[in-house]
């Protein structure tokens, strides 16, 4: 099979690789597309802690496509179903996880791309956030995840304020669900916004799906007493400061939304499928660009500058 290996230092190649066997529990899947997530990109860009060339097809999660071969002991799938699968090395044209690790999509998406593990990701901040009808509920950064979590607290009947830097983003808030958004260069005024519609009392829900120390300062500044801070971003560039007065004195619950339980990401992928199927939620707007193989550096540096109009990258490790 083909499958791209990274190389540090912001490069990429793409070799011939064996298929990778089977274990009695091991699912074949034939690739047909997988996102490419920005915490992909240190790995792509070469940072020192990680070791070259990488595995094939590493580090690409957000993989679906068809079975293609199951190993013996295999109940929960077959040949020919579509899937959205957990693993690590879906820039290729084949995959291998376990049979616990993959949703069988249904049929009324079978002409749909399904990046299931963001998808799963939205789900499980929304969750763990637990937002209440009625409650205001604000999200700092409109990106894939920011998008699709702004639909899902829209659906639970909050009201949702979007804050993001780009005007872009915002008209995409807004087509999400969004009551109200507003711009992220000047925190004063980001601040003035939130208190204008929340009330001086600020916001009993704010998740930081941004990842990085203004999104977090932000996060904390417009948090109210007693607020849930959930944690959405992947903060991956070093140390953060945060301001303990505040989170003292406001008496935060502060939430890391990162899962690492494989079960919490099946359950949410499963319920993010659903949401797909009964027409609730549409990601088509966010896949922005599909790319060939050849073309994932190109893939990885458009997620890093994100110029206007782009969200997420699609690959096609057919083409």
């Amino acid at each position: 099979m083909r499958a791209a290996v990274l190389l540090g230092g912001s490069k990429s190649r793409v070799d011939r690789v064996p298929i990778p066997p089977l274990r009695p529990t091991d699912v074949l899947v034939r690739v047909e597309g997988t996102g490419v997530c920005a915490s992909n990109l240190p790995l792509w860009q070469g940072r020192q802690w990680f070791h070259y060339p990488a595995e094939p097809g590493a580090p690409g999660h957000e993989g679906w496509g068809i079975v293609e071969c199951v190993g013996d002991a295999v109940t929960a799938t077959a040949p020919g179903r579509r899937v959205a699968l957990l693993s690590s090395r879906s820039y290729a044209q084949y995959d291998v996880t376990d049979q616990a690790s993959l949703v069988e999509l249904p049929a009324e998406l079978d002409a749909v791309d399904v990046p299931g593990e963001p998808l799963a990701c939205a789900v499980n901040v929304c969750a763990r956030a637990a937002i209440k009808p009625g409650s205001w509920v604000v999200i700092i950064g409109v990106g894939f995840l920011g998008a699709v979590v702004t639909r899902l607290a829209s659906l639970a009947g909050a009201h949702v304020l979007a804050i993001s830097r780009r005007s872009f983003a915002q008209t995409l808030a807004e087509r999400f669900g969004a009551a109200v958004t507003v711009g992220f260069e000047q925190q004063d005024e980001a601040f003035d916004v939130v208190s204008a519609h929340v009330g001086d009392e600020l916001a009993p829900v704010v998740i930081e799906a941004v990842g990085t120390q203004s999104a977090l300062d932000l996060a904390t500044r417009v948090a109210g007493v007693h607020a849930r801070l959930v944690i959405a971003g992947y903060h991956q560039d070093g140390t953060r400061t945060v301001d303990m007065q505040q989170w003292n004195w406001k008496g935060l619950d502060v939430i890391n939304a990162h899962e690492r339980n494989p079960s919490r990401y099946i359950s949410g992928m499963r319920e993010g499928a659903r949401l797909m199927r009964d027409g609730l939620l549409d990601l088509s707007p966010l896949l922005s660009a599909k790319f060939p193989l050849s073309a994932l550096d190109t893939a990885f540096r458009l997620s890093v500058e994100r110029p206007a109009g782009f969200v997420k990258a699609i690959v096609d490790p057919w083409h």
